[in-house]
């Protein structure tokens, strides 16, 4: 019976992922309360203790909307383990680029020079 329940729960899974990804792909399917809800569904289902890593793991692989929650939710533990390297190196790029552009800023400003533009992207 406890095989039985975990594949359930894997198959409701791959189901609710799969979900979220076409509401994700079209945010004008749901409103806001019932894709709170799905998320949390999906949380739920994806921080359940049992659940096998190798099974959460090819979800993952599979969803994209669902390895960007996971990595949200254990950001702590994990970082960005399930975005691909080259995203993730980019957006820490771009993170360096864009705090040495603000110290950039805050040095001018303590020397008296002009603020630059506001538009700091």
């Amino acid at each position: 019976m406890a095989t039985a329940t975990l594949k359930s729960r894997i198959e409701n899974l791959i189901a609710m992922t799969q979900l979220l990804e076409r509401v994700d792909a079209n945010p004008a399917l749901v409103g806001a309360g019932q894709y709170r809800k799905l998320v949390q569904t999906v949380q739920a289902l994806i921080d359940a203790d049992d659940l096998p890593g190798d099974a959460l793991l090819a979800v993952l692989r599979a969803s994209p909307a669902a390895a960007q929650l996971y990595e949200n939710l254990h950001y702590d533990r994990s970082g960005l383990s399930q975005s691909p390297l080259e995203l993730a190196i980019d957006s820490e790029l771009s993170a360096r680029q864009f705090l040495g552009r603000l110290r950039e800023r805050s040095a001018d400003a303590q020397q008296g020079f002009a603020p630059p533009p506001s538009n700091m992207a």
